[in-house]
């Protein structure tokens, strides 16, 4: 088991975000994280990768107790994420940004020349090769999300969160990034996505969990969460069924 949440909660000012949430990953699968606003999918992402300490819980990562583990020594051990609101280092350029992930993510790459290569084959991966020479402050939305995932990508991760990776993005580039996130777990990688485009996680996700209000209301395959009256009422609506 890759991941693996024990009754994992976090209280900021006696309200619990997250409120004694467990759950395990097996490697090579992706998860779709989903709930409604404020359900603490988030806070979630910030406890695994060791933003926030949790108030109660424990969280074991390849078998280890991560739980006290700084942010820093989680990337070294092959945790990395994307976030919702994307901010590459404008003034460098695109593979300079790319480069930043295989210098300081697991198994690192010190020499310049070296990290540059790799990570040009990461730019490969996601589209950006073309625009590598060019400054960061240039690429559209689209552009500055995909360097977001070359950057985690570069890091060389065993587990990858994506926070609202498809969110802006119109039908046809959802579709080219679900069929990107599908290739990536084909390489090996594992994947916990966050998104509120419930029918594209529902289409490439193995397992979904649901958060509603910092609680895990329901968990399982998307058939059987499409199908859960629970999830239906909180999030889903009858939409997902029209």
């Amino acid at each position: 088991m890759l991941l693996n949440l024990e009754g994992v909660s976090k209280a900021f000012k006696g309200l619990k975000a997250v409120n004694s949430v467990s759950t395990r990953l097996e490697e090579g699968k992706i998860l779709g994280l989903i709930g409604p606003n404020g359900a603490g999918k988030t806070t979630l992402f910030n406890l695994i990768t060791g933003v926030y300490p949790p108030t109660e819980g424990k969280i074991f990562f390849d078998g280890k107790d991560i739980t006290s583990v700084a942010p820093h020594a989680r990337c070294w051990m092959g945790i990395a994420r994307t976030f919702q609101l994307v901010r590459p280092l404008p003034e460098l350029s695109v593979l300079d940004n790319a480069a930043i992930g295989r210098v300081y993510g697991r198994d690192p790459i010190r020499n310049r020349s070296k990290a540059e290569k790799a990570s040009y084959e990461t730019l490969e991966m996601v589209g950006l090769a073309a625009r590598a020479s060019e400054k960061a402050k240039s690429l559209t939305l689209v552009d500055r999300k995909r360097l977001e995932l070359a950057r985690a990508l570069a890091a060389k991760p065993k587990l990858l969160l994506l926070d609202e990776l498809l969110a802006g993005l119109n039908p046809s580039e959802v579709l080219t990034s679900m069929a990107l996130i599908q290739s990536i777990r084909d390489m090996g990688i594992t994947i916990i996505m966050v998104e509120h485009l419930v029918k594209a996680v529902f289409g490439i996700a193995d397992q979904i969990v649901v958060l509603s209000a910092g609680e895990l209301i329901a968990e399982g395959t998307p058939a059987e969460i499409a199908c859960n009256e629970s999830v239906i009422d909180a999030y889903l609506g009858r939409s997902l069924h029209a």
